[in-house]
């Protein structure tokens, strides 16, 4: 007989070890929603899709990732490849992004000074990531004051919505930008576009956005929806859930600061390392569906503080099935945190493109928030539960910033450990 797995959580993260877990093992999915698909899924709005937390697509520089990926789709037929067109707003103007190739769009007061400190930092020589404290320090050391001033800065504290001198590089490993001095002032000199860079490209479902994809994962998996999980315990060397669910492993793919109150344990040292990430700071978003006028961006970015959203993702340019309920396009307008719906529509008053708010929706934990201690912190309990069969995996679970591609790629990593 197969032995059984049970996975908590219907993101993609869940669905991806599911399937890496099948050949092996009797799988369970429980899923606390009354719909799959995590922080991915998505809604019809009268015909329009809405992404509900931000907007979803796949691109991955792993090669196992991307061929594991193309196993469960046809490519050519149920994907389109889009060219990433993304922009920052400033000043009223399209800037390209990112803004270190497009200094040359900037005002000429503003490029002499930032192109000063740029040669400043180069004459200095490059300093790796870790001769910074923290990311902060990190922008200003290989951007300069003045476009961290423009644009990191703001940008930024507004999208992660706290103090980024206290928040640590590791947190975004992989994600930070890494400029070369001679490649940004080449940029600048021949207009390199961003279609000519990587991750130019990516692809996107013809229908259905990303909840085609988690909807084509759950495919012939055994998924139980609005089951909510109250007590996970390990006994006689097995993992029970909810006192009627035994497993020999659990992947627990839920947020694990709900953890400290759903393990049932005596051991003390377990107890303790719950309870350290049961008040990890998260951030939540706000999004906004909207109709707007016809343009070719796929993101634009709002640094300035005068804007209370940080970005707009323009949805309806990444497949026109998007746009099925609506004679313009659509876009989902993103605030970091929790905003009204009354201001909410006083801001598309002030962004571009004649926003008309179609649909609302509130995430009240989207972004996690990683501190000087938090991958320790995490790091530990791993261990301790994977004494106990117990397993974390996800953004939430592992408490790493992961997209799509990172949770699939996490996954692999698991699922190798458990066959």
């Amino acid at each position: 007989m197969k032995k059984k797995a049970i996975i908590i959580g219907s993101g993609i993260s869940g669905l991806s070890i599911s399937h890496l877990l099948a050949k092996e093992y009797d799988v369970q999915v429980l899923e606390r929603s009354a719909k799959i698909g995590g922080l991915i899924k998505c809604d019809r709005i009268d015909g329009n899709l809405f992404h509900r937390v931000g907007g979803h697509v796949f691109n991955s520089k792993n090669p196992e990732v991307t061929e594991w990926f193309w196993e469960h789709f046809d490519k050519e037929k149920e994907f389109l490849l889009a060219l990433r067109n993304a922009k920052i707003l400033f000043s009223g103007q399209l800037i390209g992004y990112p803004i270190e190739n497009f200094l040359y769009q900037l005002p000429p007061h503003l490029v002499k000074d930032i192109v000063k400190e740029l040669l400043a930092i180069s004459k200095a020589g490059y300093k790796t990531p870790d001769a910074y404290g923290d990311f902060q320090s990190f922008l200003i050391g290989n951007f300069g004051e003045t476009l961290f001033r423009l644009y990191f800065g703001p940008y930024n504290t507004k999208i992660w919505n706290t103090d980024i001198s206290k928040v640590p590089l590791e947190w975004l490993e992989g994600k930070l930008p890494m400029p070369n001095i001679d490649d940004v002032i080449i940029s600048n000199i021949v207009k390199l576009e961003e279609t000519e860079m990587v991750h130019a490209r990516f692809y996107y479902p013809v229908r259905d956005g990303s909840q085609f994809i988690v909807n084509r994962l759950a495919e012939n998996l055994n998924i139980a929806t609005s089951c909510n999980v109250e007590s996970i315990k390990y006994k006689s060397g097995k993992v029970s859930v909810n006192n009627d669910q035994d497993a020999d492993v659990l992947v627990y793919c839920g947020d694990v600061r709900m953890l400290s109150s759903i393990i049932e344990t005596d051991n003390s040292e377990l107890s303790d390392a719950l309870n350290q990430v049961s008040k990890l700071p998260s951030n939540g978003t706000s999004n906004v569906l909207c109709e707007t006028d016809d343009n070719d961006i796929s993101w634009l970015y709002l640094p300035e503080e005068k804007f209370k959203a940080h970005r707009i993702i323009y949805t309806g340019n990444f497949s026109s099935s998007n746009n099925e309920g609506s004679n313009r396009k659509t876009c989902v307008v993103e605030f970091s945190g929790k905003h009204s719906e009354e201001d909410m529509l006083k801001e598309l008053a002030l962004l571009p493109g004649n926003l008309k708010a179609l649909a609302f929706n509130y995430e009240p934990n989207s972004y996690i928030i990683q501190q000087k201690d938090t991958r320790s912190k995490i790091e530990v309990l791993k261990n301790l539960l994977a004494a106990n069969h117990i397993y974390l995996l996800g953004r939430f679970a592992e408490w790493e910033y992961y997209n799509m591609d990172k949770c699939i790629e996490s996954a692999m990593a698991l699922s190798k450990t458990l066959i």
